[in-house]
């Protein structure tokens, strides 16, 4: 990985274009002014499950670090300086001369973390104590523990170190990618008599593990995850998104858990859409990753004091990364989503359709901790929860929450909204980043009917009438190649676009363009507009082809070379009889 893909990795590009525009969501995507025109019209669109932005009015577009080249005027190196900065990734670390060793390094890192959880599989078959615990006591079936890879650290405390030593695996490795630490001078497993349950990334490789104790011992943590590593963030790390994000695209919405075996319990249970934040605090970029799959979020914490606290700290997180939010609360007498399940599965999934509105829950649960009979009660629960109102940016929710405040405190409406005006701290209104001007593109019409093709599977035919066409672009003849090679009917999408030997930014944004133009259209206006845009291409191509040969023929009579211009003439007059 070089320092490009660290950089995507700790940021979004909504999160660095945010900085400079102000984002306003559009369904899946942000809105905002173009930077580059004084258009009246917002159509300069950032796409979070894309990682990319595109301008409609100037026809620009690309990743994170082409906006910074854009907007800040610099070359590459100069916006990898700056994202590097804001991101805090350490540019030093991937000079030249170090970076195929880290690289080197982190590709070693992987294959050590997969031969280990091979090596934790096999040991949970061949000890029985802890395979009881995995099938009698969480009840989990033997296709479930194959599908999560789930195992056993043996309690010798060196048996993977011996077993990955033999693989060639070096010591630096093998710590660096968290498997092993020093004790007492000597290296040792760095888990022992745990249940080992993988993390994975999005894309299903291990980066890491989070280990449950098997035997009760008070002086050791029940869980502990990978220390921090070249592939595993903690702070990034969402457990079971691999196995999650069909379903949470399907669905359009996605449920948090607190363990990791509730996500297995629950996605056993054949409710798929659930995740975990992997043994830690839920962050802001948790739900940003989340929020590329689906603006809807259930939080389903356990229903204990931490759980409780966790679910009011994640409130606040979900409305600066603007997700819509709702909490999933446990049946009395249910400590969690795995005892629920176990209990009644239907249930679970019933429990999830009846989630409440996130700002609702807090505010009674506000409610029930405050006696509203004395006025320091009304002062300090009104104090509570205009706190969490504040940070609603929709007015009508605003509003609606002050007036059921009001009602339940049995005070003015005018006397909260006073309150409110008075805490509120004063906002610096974010300025648009007006920035040099860029020329429109006359080509853009070609971008368009790249991105109907794309999308729309049922106007390809379009594709024939422009295929001894040159497109104006090498991007742009790529992708016409690419889709003229696809058999009939292949869907072009985000996940099979890797498959394309394209620009992947420039593809992306191609589907970005197909969904924000021609989402609403009918099939029937899709064609005409697809066959239109073939048409003027075709035409484009012939007045282009004309007037060079136009120019061809007159530097070649300059020249004296006529019989190079007789030729040049015969094929204008080819091309006259071919329109």
């Amino acid at each position: 990985m070089d320092a490009k893909d660290e950089i995507k990795q700790k940021l979004s590009v909504e999160e660095v274009i945010g900085d400079y525009l102000e984002l306003k969501r559009a369904g899946r995507n942000f809105k905002a002014s173009s930077p580059f025109s004084s258009e009246r019209t917002p159509s300069f669109m950032v796409s979070p499950e894309k990682q990319i932005w595109h301008d409609f009015s100037s026809n620009k577009g690309g990743d994170m670090f082409s906006f910074i080249m854009e907007v800040e005027g610099v070359d590459f190196r100069e916006a990898l300086e700056i994202l590097a900065k804001k991101a805090n990734v350490d540019l030093t670390s991937f000079h030249k001369k170090g970076d195929g060793e880290r690289t080197k390094l982190k590709k070693r890192m992987q294959l050590a973390t997969s031969d280990a959880v091979l090596y934790y599989h096999l040991c949970l078959s061949k000890y029985a104590p802890a395979l009881n615990y995995i099938k009698t006591d969480r009840h989990f079936t033997s296709q479930t523990i194959r599908t999560w890879q789930l195992g056993y650290s043996p309690e010798d405390g060196t048996s993977l170190y011996h077993f990955l030593k033999k693989r060639g695996y070096t010591e630096k490795e093998l710590s660096s990618a968290g498997l092993i630490t020093k004790r007492r001078g000597s290296w040792s497993d760095m888990f022992r008599g745990r249940i080992m349950i993988p993390l994975s990334d999005g894309q299903g490789n291990t980066v890491g593990f989070t280990a449950r104790l098997l035997k009760k011992d008070d002086n050791a943590p029940k869980y502990f995850n990978t220390p921090q590593t070249m592939l595993y963030d903690k702070g990034r790390q969402v457990f079971g998104l691999h196995h999650a994000k069909e379903a949470v695209r399907k669905l359009d919405m996605a449920v948090i858990v607190e363990g990791n075996l509730d996500v297995i319990a629950s996605h056993q249970a054949d409710v798929r859409n659930v995740v975990a934040a992997a043994g830690t605090a839920m962050t802001a970029d948790h739900l940003r990753s989340l929020s590329r799959l689906s603006l809807n979020v259930r939080l389903a914490f356990d229903a204990d004091n931490a759980g409780l606290n966790a679910t009011e700290r994640a409130i606040a997180i979900a409305q600066t990364v603007g997700v819509d939010l709702k909490v999933v609360t446990m049946p009395d007498g249910i400590k969690d989503p795995d005892e629920l399940i176990q209990s009644d599965a239907k249930m679970w999934n019933k429990q999830i359709e009846q989630a409440s509105d996130a700002v609702t829950w807090i505010l009674h649960r506000y409610e029930s901790q405050y006696d509203k009979s004395s006025a320091e009660g009304k002062r300090q629960l009104s104090g509570k929860a205009l706190e969490v109102i504040s940070g609603l940016k929709d007015p009508v929710e605003r509003e609606h929450h002050i007036r059921s405040l009001a009602k339940n405190l049995d005070i003015s409406i005018s006397s909260l909204v006073a309150k409110l005006q008075l805490n509120k701290k004063p906002l610096v209104p974010k300025k648009p980043h007006k920035v040099q001007a860029i020329a429109a593109d006359s080509k853009k019409y070609e971008d368009d009917f790249l991105a109907v093709n794309m999308f729309f599977t049922e106007v390809r035919d379009s594709l024939s009438v422009v295929k001894n066409a040159t497109l104006s672009t090498p991007d742009r003849e790529s992708v016409k190649s690419a889709l003229l090679s696809l058999t009939p009917g292949s869907l072009v999408s985000l996940d099979t676009l890797h498959k394309l030997n394209i620009n992947q930014d420039y593809g992306k944004i191609l589907l970005l363009t197909a969904e924000e133009k021609y989402a609403s259209w009918t099939p029937a206006d899709i064609m005409a507009e697809a066959m239109a845009l073939a048409r003027r291409i075709v035409t484009k191509r012939v007045v282009q082809s004309k007037n060079e040969l136009t120019e061809a023929i007159r530097l070649a009579e300059e020249a004296g070379n006529f019989q190079k211009a007789a030729e040049l003439l015969d094929n204008y007059q080819q091309l006259l009889k071919g329109e």
